[in-house]
C-alpha cells in the first residue's frame, strides 16, 4: 500500500542466542532520529489512531504479537507483526492503528524525525481532507 512494505532484517543466528541489527539509510530508507517502544499495552486496548505529515516509521515486534492497520486514504490493510527480525516501514501520511497485543508485546518504532505535535493527524476526517478523499 502506498510506500508501506515490511522489510526482512539480518538475523545472525547463533547457539547463545541470535542478533538482529539495524543502520539507518541501510536497512531503513532514512536516517534514525528517534526510538521509542510500547509496552504493557492492556488486553483489548488500541493504540496510534494517527498520521504523520512528514516523519517516517518503522515498526518491529520486539517480543510477542500485534496488528497495525495501515490506511492510505480510504484503503485499509491489516498486518500482523510477530517477528523481531523483520518490520513494517511507514512513510509518511499513512493513518495507523495498532491492536490485538499478546501478552508481554514490545513494539520498538524508530522514526525519522524527533517528535514534532503539529507533524500528527489525530483527527480521521482531518486527515481525509488532507488526503483529498470525501469525509463520511
Amino acid at each position: 500500500m502506498k510506500g508501506c512494505k515490511l522489510i526482512d532484517l539480518a538475523k545472525i543466528a547463533d547457539p547463545r542466542g541470535n542478533l538482529t541489527f539495524i543502520e539507518g539509510k541501510r536497512h531503513v530508507p532514512f536516517d534514525i532520529k528517534r526510538v521509542f517502544y510500547l509496552y504493557d499495552v492492556p488486553g483489548g486496548a488500541e493504540r496510534a489512531g494517527h498520521a504523520l505529515k512528514n516523519c517516517e516509521q518503522f515498526l518491529i515486534a520486539m517480543s510477542g504479537s500485534f496488528d497495525v492497520i495501515i490506511k492510505s486514504g480510504t484503503e485499509t490493510q491489516r498486518i500482523h507483526l510477530n517477528r523481531s527480525y523483520n518490520g513494517l516501514y511507514l512513510p509518511p501520511m499513512i493513518w495507523r492503528e495498532m491492536d490485538n497485543f499478546s501478552s508481554n508485546a514490545v513494539c520498538l518504532v524508530l522514526a525519522s524525525e524527533a517528535y514534532n505535535e503539529n507533524d500528527y493527524y489525530r483527527d480521521n476526517r482531518e486527515y481525509l481532507r488532507a488526503m483529498g478523499e470525501a469525509t463520511l
